[in-house]
């Protein structure tokens, strides 16, 4: 039997706000949380911008816990609890083994290595922090989501740099569908600001020097963010059997390799993601009202994610609506698409597509609707969320309205 698999909690935190629906409505809205980065550890790079959380909401999480958590383990628990809220679950010795966890992460662990690096070669400690090897596991934050919530089932971290939380997300729903596990909770989690990361990104010369602006023809480059994105994921049967609201349904999942360049973007690759996205799904490219674009902001990406959307969807690609919220939250690497899932539940929610902010000139190679600066109202019955991830590993999803 082949489950379907439905979204029924939400949850999130990045620069635009401490929770879903806060961080929705500036997304929604098109104000944009960059600007310079306030984190007193970055040395030499306090001009740098990004999308910074200024203050994280108060939670009662043990100290026996905290103490063996990094950044991007918290993010993603505070998400978790909202997630599980929302969709009125949690967890007992009876369902415990049925519910599961999957979190996707790019730079795992960047503040527990940073400090260690720094205390043991410019500092005078001779030995790592106790935690240090558990805090950095790519699989740190999974774990936590399972001490967290009391998870008994399938629990394992995903790791693929930009699609890390789409890769988690579709290996969540197989987990379900595949009858192991009735409750996944599923995103991705970031936390990039360290000295460290930073100064590797600024070597590899796709950074932004102000803010993000998706498919203009005077961007710049990208912007980094930090943030966590949660979805509840339960079979459908098991939503309905306890009357629990549902917000959307995962329709499909395409995933894909370039096989072509460690860095740079190749058309085919994300094209044959997208495919595979609608085939899974059932659904034709003229089923598709709202895609949100992987969009980073950077010359070669925006115009070859161009190419490859109007390769897949032929004339729709000029009727469907496209944005990039990276113009918002920026780009939070493992978390970001799990950022972009929540735009998309939301949009179908609401039917209002959330804009790409901070545009101001039409590119010729870009000349698809990407919702510039204002959102627009429209119908959004389908929404498919694109992520393309450095080394050429695509993952998409499809969203439907139930």
């Amino acid at each position: 039997m082949d489950r379907r698999v439905v979204i029924t909690g939400v949850g999130g935190l990045c620069g635009l706000g401490t929770e879903a629906a806060s961080m929705w409505k500036e997304m929604r809205e098109g104000r944009s949380a960059i600007g310079p980065i306030a984190n007193s550890e970055l040395h030499d790079l306090e001009g740098m911008t990004g999308a910074e959380i200024k203050a994280l909401p108060q939670h009662d999480i043990d100290r026996k816990q905290l103490i063996s958590m990094d950044r991007f383990s918290l993010l993603a628990v505070l998400a978790a609890r909202e997630a599980m809220r929302q969709a009125g679950l949690s967890c007992d010795e009876g369902n415990a083994h049925r519910f599961g966890a999957t979190v996707g992460v790019g730079f795992t662990g960047s503040y527990a290595t940073e400090q260690t690096y720094r205390s043991l070669l410019l500092g005078s400690a001779i030995r790592a922090e106790l935690f240090t090897g558990v805090k950095v596991m790519p699989s740190a934050a999974s774990v936590h989501l399972s001490l967290s919530l009391g998870l008994r089932g399938p629990v394992f971290g995903v790791t693929s740099a930009c699609a890390s939380a789409n890769h988690a997300i579709a290996s969540a729903v197989d987990q379900i569908k595949l009858g192991r596990a009735d409750v996944m909770v599923s995103g991705g989690s970031d936390a990039p600001f360290a000295w460290g990361v930073l100064k590797a990104w600024e070597a590899m010369r796709v950074l932004s020097p102000d803010t993000c602006r998706p498919f203009s023809a005077d961007r710049k480059g990208l912007v980094l963010g930090e943030g966590a994105g949660m979805a509840v994921l339960e079979s459908y049967e098991h939503a309905t059997r306890r009357g629990a609201t549902i917000l959307a349904e995962i329709a499909g999942v395409g995933l894909s390799a370039d096989a072509f360049h460690i860095a740079a973007p190749s058309v085919e690759g994300p094209a044959s993601a997208m495919r595979a996205c609608l085939a899974d799904a059932g659904l034709n490219a003229e089923d598709v009202d709202y895609l949100n674009a992987h969009g980073t902001g950077t010359k070669s990406n925006d115009q070859t994610e161009t190419a490859a959307i109007k390769r897949v969807f032929g004339n729709h690609a000029y009727s469907m609506s496209i944005s990039s919220t990276k113009s918002t939250h920026a780009h939070c690497l493992g978390a970001a698409s799990a950022l972009e899932m929540i735009a998309c539940v939301m949009a179908i929610q609401e039917d209002v597509v959330p804009p790409t902010a901070n545009y101001r000139e039409p590119d010729p190679a870009c000349d698809l609707d990407i919702t510039p600066n204002v959102p627009r109202e429209r119908k959004v019955r389908v929404a498919m969320s694109n992520a393309f991830a450095m080394g050429g590993t695509n993952a998409v999803l499809a969203f439907r309205q139930v």
